[in-house]
């Protein structure tokens, strides 16, 4: 996503609301995953809780965010590319997580491979985590 924070938001027909832009700017300016906490931390209690909480809900439903579960059940939510749109997402890549920093990064150009299900199965999604040391910390 090369658009500006005004242009995202506008094309996802969302108000330009302080929240909105700010927490947008976040995740333009991470090179990794956040998940609510770090949020919350990044705008220094800017906003509420409840209010992090809904703009990153609104962002996932638009297809500007992502999920990414973890194995300690914290959800983190990364930007998608420019393919996702409202109710469809297009991030099937894998994600990987540093041992020692905690740090969650997507992988766009490793593939999930595919699954093949017995018959009568119906996928909705796959995710795929790896784990090891980033670079900065290797």
């Amino acid at each position: 996503m090369k658009e500006g924070i005004t242009n995202i938001l506008k094309k996802s027909g969302l108000s330009l609301t302080d929240s909105r832009r700010r927490i947008l700017q976040l995740f333009l300016e991470s090179n990794n995953a956040l998940a609510h906490a770090d949020i919350e931390k990044l705008s220094s209690d800017q906003f509420d809780r409840v209010t992090v909480y809904r703009t990153l809900q609104t962002f996932v439903e638009k297809g500007i965010i992502h999920t990414i579960p973890s194995a300690d059940n914290a959800v983190r939510y990364a930007l998608c590319q420019d393919e996702c749109s409202a109710g469809h997402h297009h991030d099937e890549h894998v994600h990987f997580v540093c041992d020692v920093c905690g740090a969650t990064f997507c992988l766009q150009h490793t593939a999930i491979p595919q699954v093949q299900l017995p018959n009568g199965f119906k996928l909705r999604q796959v995710d795929v985590l790896a784990s090891g040391k980033c670079n900065q910390c290797a």
